[in-house]
C-alpha cells in the first residue's frame, strides 16, 4: 500500500513537471512549426529552388518571420523565469529582512533597504528590532560586499540574534553568541571552497569577510545600551540632534576576537519624542557622478519632525535623486522614535496629609 501511494505520488510529480514544460515551451511551438514549414518548403519544393527575385523575397520574408518568432517566444519565456525569480526573491526578503513591526513596546518603528545589487531585493545588510524582558533589542550591520553573496552571513547573524536576545541577560553576551556563529559559519564556507586534503580544518579561512554591527537595547525608562563593532553611529534627531555617543568601538565580527566580557556604553538616553536613525555605511558614502559624498546629516536634519516611515522614504528618495539610481553599496535604514509618555510626579491635594507611623508599642 505505502510504495503504491508513492509510485503514484512520483507519477504525478513526473506528470506536473512534463506539463510545466510544455506551458513553458509553448510560445516556441509555433515558430518552430513555421520554421520546420518554411525549411522544408526551401528544400522540397522545387518552385523554391528556381531563380528570381520575387522568390528570394518571399523566402526571405519567409524566414525573417520565422526569426522573430523564435526571438519574441524566446524573450516571453524568459519573462516569464524573471518574474518568477522575482518573485522568489520577495518572498525572501520578507522572510529574512523582515519589516519591524509599527510599534514596538511604546516605540515607533519603520526601516527599509535599498540594493546595489541590480535586479535584487536582498543584499549585505541586515536588521532586526525584538522586545525581551530586558528591553528593545535592535540590531543593524553590513556584510562585507553586497548582494547575493553575502546571504549566508545575514542569514547566521539575524538568525543568532533573534534566539540570543531573548536568551541573553547582558549585551555582550548577545554579541558573544554573534560572533560564534559568524566564526562557525565562516569555518563552514571555507571548508566548502577550500575542502582540507587531510580532511581537517582548513587552512585559510575565509578571512577577509567580516560584519560590522551595532547593537542597541532601549530599557523601560529610556536608557541605552550600546555596542559598536566598526559600525557607524547612529543619528539623533529631536532638541539634541547629533551623532549618538557609542563609547570606545569595538573591532567588526571576524577580524580580531572580541573582549571576553563586552561592556555596552551606558551613557545615553532616548528621550521621549527623540528619534534614532540608525544606518548602514552606504548612506554615508553614497556618490553622485561628479563623486560628491551624500549630504546624510543635512537630509536628517530635513526630516526632523516626520514619523520613521517618513524619515526612510525621504532619506531613499533622497539617495536615488543624489545618486542617479546607482548605488555602489547597499543601503540599510532603521528608525525609532520614543512614543513612551513621561509621567511627572503628582504633588499632594491640599488639606491632605500624609498618615503617622503608628508609635511603636515596645519598650
Amino acid at each position: 500500500m505505502i510504495r503504491t501511494s508513492r509510485s503514484s505520488r512520483s507519477r504525478n510529480r513526473t506528470r506536473g513537471a512534463l506539463r510545466s514544460r510544455l506551458r513553458g515551451s509553448a510560445p516556441l511551438l509555433l515558430p518552430v512549426g513555421w520554421g520546420a514549414v518554411a525549411v522544408a518548403w526551401k528544400f522540397g519544393c522545387p518552385l523554391a529552388r528556381q531563380p528570381g527575385l520575387p522568390l528570394r523575397i518571399a523566402t526571405s520574408v519567409v524566414f525573417l518571420t520565422v526569426g522573430t518568432g523564435l526571438v519574441l517566444g524566446v524573450r516571453r519565456r524568459l519573462r516569464r523565469e524573471l518574474a518568477v525569480v522575482r518573485a522568489v526573491a520577495e518572498a525572501t526578503q520578507q522572510v529574512l529582512l523582515r519589516p519591524p513591526p509599527a510599534r514596538l513596546d511604546g516605540l515607533a518603528l519603520a526601516a527599509g533597504q535599498l540594493s546595489a545589487a541590480r535586479g535584487a531585493s536582498v543584499g549585505g545588510d541586515l536588521y532586526e528590532a525584538v522586545a525581551t524582558p530586558y528591553g528593545v533589542r535592535i540590531v543593524i550591520g553590513d556584510v562585507r560586499g553586497h548582494g547575493l553573496a553575502a546571504l549566508g552571513a545575514v542569514v547566521a547573524v539575524l538568525g543568532s540574534f533573534r534566539e540570543a536576545a531573548h536568551d541573553e541577560a547582558e549585551l555582550g553576551g548577545v554579541l558573544r553568541r554573534l560572533e560564534r556563529t559568524l566564526q562557525r559559519h565562516l569555518r563552514e564556507r571555507a571548508r566548502d571552497e577550500h575542502p582540507a586534503r587531510s580532511g581537517g580544518e582548513p587552512e585559510h579561512p575565509v578571512a577577509e569577510e567580516f560584519v560590522t554591527l551595532l547593537l542597541l537595547e532601549v530599557r523601560a525608562d529610556g536608557r541605552l545600551a550600546v555596542l559598536d563593532c566598526g559600525h557607524p553611529a547612529p543619528y539623533r534627531l529631536g532638541p539634541r540632534p547629533g551623532r549618538l555617543p557609542v563609547g570606545e568601538p569595538l573591532p567588526p565580527l571576524g577580524v580580531l576576537p572580541l573582549p571576553a566580557v563586552p561592556v555596552p556604553y551606558t551613557g545615553a538616553r532616548l528621550l521621549p519624542g527623540e528619534t534614532l536613525v540608525l544606518h548602514t555605511d552606504g548612506a554615508e558614502e553614497a556618490r553622485d557622478p561628479r563623486g560628491r559624498f551624500f549630504g546624510l546629516d543635512a537630509e536628517l536634519a530635513r526630516s526632523t519632525g516626520l514619523p520613521p516611515e517618513g524619515v526612510v522614504r525621504q532619506v531613499h528618495r533622497a539617495l536615488l535623486r543624489h545618486t542617479g539610481g546607482r548605488l555602489d553599496d547597499d543601503v540599510a535604514l532603521l528608525v525609532v522614535r520614543n512614543d513612551r509618555v513621561r509621567v511627572p510626579a503628582q504633588p499632594a491635594e491640599p488639606g491632605l496629609r500624609r498618615p503617622r507611623p503608628a508609635p511603636s508599642t515596645h519598650c
